[in-house]
């Protein structure tokens, strides 16, 4: 057993029996993703913030009942994704997550590993100017995640920064692992490309 499913396994134990900082500990690690996650389906952030608060509760009131067919992290993100969307089936709105274009000419961007061959040029150079500029860089990157279509940010979100397993997401958002590889690389590059505009007009 390695370190990350004890150290799961210890988390789980401590949310069920209602350890406050565990808790707390889980919130600051996923929380702020899943209201960027929620809005790319809800079209609302305070719509979003309201549905992550449910899931909240759910997760916590169904903790027990968490039978580790998943991750803690994909089980949560399943609940996410069932509440945000019936809600946006109960406003006439479906979302589909099936973006399946192809990916010709992407692959050249990244190594074997999915890892930029080449880093933006943003990165090259890490000066204190930049440390200061920090905040600002964020703030540029999260706002190209939001425009992102909804299938390239929930692939981004759930595979590049919540580090599912891939077939955890291929299956939470029904999708071939092919496809998911292809709008992961998509998300990549609009990011790679903002952090590139970004440095053009510094």
């Amino acid at each position: 057993m390695g370190k990350s499913e004890i150290d799961e396994q210890d988390l789980l134990r401590r949310l069920i029996e209602g350890d406050q900082a565990a808790f707390e500990n889980l919130f600051r690690r996923h929380n702020a993703a899943m209201v960027r996650f929620a809005t790319g389906i809800v079209r609302s952030r305070y719509v979003a913030e309201e549905v992550v608060q449910d899931t909240w509760v759910s997760v916590l009131s169904r903790i027990d009942l968490f039978e580790g067919r998943s991750s803690l992290a994909g089980w949560i993100y399943t609940i996410l994704l069932n509440k945000a969307r019936t809600l946006a089936k109960r406003d006439g709105r479906t979302v589909f997550f099936d973006d399946a274009t192809d990916g010709d000419g992407l692959a050249n961007a990244f190594d074997g590993r999915g890892r930029w061959r080449d880093l933006p040029e943003l990165w090259d150079e890490l000066t204190p100017d930049r440390h200061v500029e920090g905040r600002s860089v964020l703030k540029h990157v999260e706002t190209a995640i939001e425009a992102l279509p909804p299938a390239q940010r929930a692939v981004l979100m759930l595979r590049g920064q919540q580090e599912l397993d891939p077939k955890e997401v291929c299956a939470l958002l029904d999708m071939s692992e092919g496809n998911m590889r292809v709008l992961l690389h998509r998300a990549r590059v609009s990011i790679r490309n903002a952090l590139d505009q970004l440095n053009k007009s510094l």
